[in-house]
């Protein structure tokens, strides 16, 4: 959908149209919903941000002030319910690796050898980002998996374009450090 489209129906939600709100829920939840798994790594927090972001949303579409696209503006929210909702956490539980991991991708029957790679790959990325900070974690997510551009990015997590910049660059060294010993080459992909 373009972001004119997303646009009207930023338009129609001011005006309480449910059947909008709908529709652009629809548009965002699977996008929101990996966003949001990827960034806190916790399953059970993702639905309540994720209704966090969209009541936002509702309350709030007028707020959005056509200085960015919408879909900007939207992952701008959901960044910023998601850090709240980590910031809350119980320091105990900031600590410690919960077990939740993503779910896996569909079976591929063609390529099972290859699908056993990616998935392998897949696993070890998850567990090198959650070595990274949420903040370094939101960058790269934006940049690699929603192709967001720096200046987006500096939007949505509302920092200056330097700061995304050594956020990734900080998310990058650390990360060329980790995959090695995790048993990734700098040749895998």
């Amino acid at each position: 959908m373009s972001s004119d489209a997303e646009l009207h129906l930023l338009h129609r939600i001011v005006e309480k149209d449910r059947g909008a709100f709908e529709e652009l829920y629809g548009l965002y939840y699977r996008r929101l919903f990996s966003y949001l798994f990827k960034l806190t790594r916790r399953a059970e927090m993702v639905e309540e941000v994720l209704n966090d972001v969209m009541l936002v949303i509702w309350k709030k579409a007028s707020s959005f002030d056509g200085r960015s696209r919408p879909s900007t503006w939207i992952f701008g929210i959901a960044y910023h319910k998601a850090m709240k909702a980590l910031a809350q956490r119980r320091p105990a539980e900031r600590s410690g690796d919960d077990g939740e991991r993503e779910p896996l991708e569909p079976v591929d029957h063609e390529e099972p050898e290859s699908l056993l790679v990616r998935r392998e790959l897949a696993t070890t990325l998850g567990r090198a980002l959650l070595a990274i900070s949420a903040e370094q974690r939101a960058v790269v997510e934006l940049t690699y998996f929603h192709g967001l551009s720096y200046q987006e990015i500096s939007a949505v997590v509302g920092c200056p374009v330097n700061t995304v910049k050594t956020r990734m660059f900080h998310a990058r060294r650390r990360l060329r450090d980790l995959l090695p010993e995790m048993g990734v080459s700098s040749h895998a992909g």
